[in-house]
């Protein structure tokens, strides 16, 4: 991809034509630059270039004439890649009526393909004069600070200059993936045998020693924390203020446009190890904060068109994501500038999937106005994004819509993760909806989906890791700098209890079995499964569970194991490999009732009072490939597996009375074996109808040979 390194001079007046209202942002055709920014209540836009080797000086600030449909748009010739600009944008500055226009203040574009500079926060970008405001009476002095010699400028990109060569999206069906949430700069940051230069880069995740990792681990998708640009104060990136430009601070190679290309490097390297790429998209609020927040992009180029505001306050917003403010997805324009991202990181960055951070924010409708959120019908009948795979976080900080997501959607299943944490804790009650859950939540996804909607996980980026979860009974959040008042206690008494071992060795040793329950747990169930970015091996964060703003060790991955760290991976990949190998582990449809079967202890088929009994807390599922008919995603048939799943959250052992079998030669193989910790152990071939013991809070698999 070409940067080149800017000179512009001021342009001449034969240089400056109308230009064209589409495609929005800085669009280069090899001759000139074709400039597209919408505003439907400005009074004025200007356009102001700057010189690329000091980003503070404008060089030039030329007023945009033409409109088109409240589109101002303007062409340059002349102009190359690497060339910074920002507007500045006139109208009125009445917070009383949600508008908050301040030419004093220079703007991301909000389609810019990439930001020069980190976006660390600066009084200056204020849009208010915080010493003669008065926020909770609603009256908001202006700013009469430039913000344009210490504001981030966009940058010109090529969007057609990287070689993308065969590049080939692998294409892994939902219900054959396993993903992998990870973050950028945190898997590699540490890694001893990638070179300093690129650790904590797309380029360091792009290295063979990333990519063999996460070969051997057995996933098939890296789903990564937010890639958009974003502002410094949030280490997971939460706080996006570019939709289309990848963040500036994970390029190894250069802010002024090389992180395009960088990104599309890793994203080209990863396909090429069968890998796919997913991102997890933050479309539901933007950087710039409440009604005290800075004044980046959105709030000064039509604050009323953005975000929704209070109705009868609107110089306040709405807020339905807790971080200040909520995108309008009910305005036509928004939902196009959304939309236009989204085929913007599938055509141009290949992309394969996405993961919507708080989606339910997303259809979040201006009710007074009139204005509902077509999002979901938007998405539904788009050709591009039929192509990719679609995931809902279903919730947002006031609604739960955990399967009520169209047909089209996957969603995290946050009823899977708190079920089966709740089972594995030996909670009464739970012994019914754990079986729906680990055969796909057919209760939930049964209305024309498959088990491959619902993404399965145990843990989260936001969150106790593995490790943690079975370690602590409370959170230590005191580095956050909030007296440990933030993140919420996702974990309740793990080792406590007349039941649990009261040695430390015992104690060790059961958290060590647990990791290993909730991860063959996971990776068995039918449905997709998420494995968090170091689970693999019990990666701690020392008993934080809300490392958003820990930009350390807390968040980084460690690369220096154990040898209990070094068996956890070994049984983890081991498990995706065997996940991989049963297809019947991973179905495209979910099971009928005369395909598996409920048992006892004693062998019998448990009775609708067993499985619905509170004290039931051990779960047997038989599961027959001989009844089921269907083929694999290459044509093969499914295969007559016939398996038996052991689920023990009970504290004591359990005798277990094996079904007799039609053959003698005929005998059951044990496949896992969380207490031993062992997949595909070396044991003995046992005979049907005989007892077997299976032990305290452990998971077994068995196979009919």
């Amino acid at each position: 991809m070409s940067t080149h390194k800017n000179t512009t001079s001021i342009p001449e007046t034969d240089q400056l034509k109308p230009g064209k209202p589409y495609p929005r942002g800085a669009t280069y055709d090899g001759e000139g630059v074709n400039f597209a920014l919408f505003s439907e209540n400005a009074t004025g836009v200007s356009l102001c270039l700057y010189d690329a080797g000091d980003s503070g000086k404008e060089i030039a600030r030329i007023p945009v004439i033409e409109q088109t449909e409240h589109v101002w748009h303007i062409y340059i010739g002349g102009l190359q890649p690497g060339q910074l600009y920002g507007y500045r944008v006139a109208g009125p500055y009445q917070p009383q009526e949600g508008h908050f226009f301040n030419s004093n203040k220079l703007l991301l574009d909000p389609y810019a393909r990439a930001i020069n500079a980190p976006v660390t926060y600066n009084n200056d970008w204020l849009g208010y004069d915080p010493e003669q405001t008065n926020a909770k009476d609603g009256r908001f002095a202006m700013s009469t600070v430039d913000s344009g010699p210490t504001m981030p400028k966009s940058v010109v990109v090529d969007d057609k200059a990287f070689d993308w060569g065969d590049d080939t999206a692998p294409d892994t069906p939902m219900h054959r993936s396993v993903i992998y949430e990870t973050h950028v700069k945190g898997f590699t940051y540490q890694h001893p045998d990638i070179a300093k230069k690129i650790r904590g880069s797309y380029a360091g995740i792009a290295t063979p020693e990333s990519i063999d990792y996460l070969i051997k681990l057995g996933v098939t998708a890296v789903e990564l924390l937010p890639v958009h640009q974003f502002t410094d104060e949030s280490y997971w990136g939460y706080n996006s203020i570019g939709f289309f430009a990848p963040q500036n601070t994970y390029s190894s190679s250069g802010m002024a446009g090389e992180q395009v290309a960088e990104f599309k490097q890793m994203v080209k390297d990863l396909h090429a190890a069968g890998l796919e790429v997913i991102l997890d998209v933050v479309y539901n609020h933007t950087a710039e904060g409440n009604h005290m927040g800075p004044t980046l992009s959105f709030q000064g180029i039509d604050n009323r068109v953005y975000y929704h505001q209070v109705g009868d306050n609107p110089n306040f917003y709405m807020d339905y994501t807790g971080t200040g403010n909520t995108v309008n997805l009910s305005h036509p324009r928004t939902l196009q500038l959304v939309m236009d991202s989204l085929r913007y990181w599938v055509m141009e960055m290949h992309v394969d999937g996405f993961r919507f951070d708080l989606a339910s924010a997303l259809i979040r409708t201006d009710e007074e106005d009139g204005n509902v959120s077509s999002f979901l019908d938007t998405i539904a009948q788009d050709p591009i994004l039929a192509r990719v795979k679609l995931i809902a976080e279903p919730w947002d900080i006031g609604s739960y819509h955990v399967g009520d997501f169209p047909v089209r959607w996957s969603e995290w299943n946050g009823k899977y993760r708190d079920c089966i944490r709740s089972f594995w804790k030996t909670e009464e009650g739970k012994a019914h909806e754990t079986t729906l859950r680990i055969l796909g939540s057919p209760d939930l996804y049964s209305d024309g989906r498959s088990p491959a909607n619902s993404v399965n996980f145990i843990t989260a980026h936001d969150g106790f890791t593995l490790n943690d979860l079975v370690s602590y009974n409370d959170k230590h959040n005191d580095a956050n700098g909030e007296d440990n008042r933030d993140g919420t206690n996702d974990n309740l008494s793990w080792n406590c209890g007349a039941e649990g071992p009261t040695d430390d060795e015992a104690i060790n040793a059961l958290r060590e079995q647990q990791k290993r329950n909730f991860l063959t747990t996971l990776l068995l169930s039918q449905g997709t499964p998420m494995v968090v970015m170091g689970d693999e091996y019990g990666r701690t964060q020392n008993g934080n569970n809300n490392v958003y703003n820990q930009d350390s060790n807390l968040s980084w991955m460690d690369w220096h194991w154990t040898g209990k760290q070094q068996a956890l991976f070994d049984f983890t990949s081991q498990l995706t490999a065997l996940r991989q190998e049963i297809p019947l582990l991973s179905r495209r449809k979910f099971f009928g009732s005369e395909q598996l079967a409920y048992l006892r202890p004693d062998g019998h088929e448990m009775t609708a009072d067993d499985i619905h009994n509170p004290y039931t807390h051990c779960l047997t599922i038989f599961l027959d490939g001989k009844r089921v008919e269907e083929q694999t995603e290459d044509g093969r048939d499914i295969g007559d597996e016939q398996l038996i799943w052991i689920l023990n959250s009970y504290w004591a052992d359990i005798e277990f009375k094996l079904p007799k079998l039609e053959r003698k030669s005929a005998s059951w193989e044990v496949l896992v074996d969380t207490k031993a910790g062992q997949v595909r152990p070396d044991t003995d071939a046992i005979k049907g109808g005989q007892p077997y013991t299976v032990p305290a809070r452990s998971s077994i698999l068995l196979r009919l040979k």
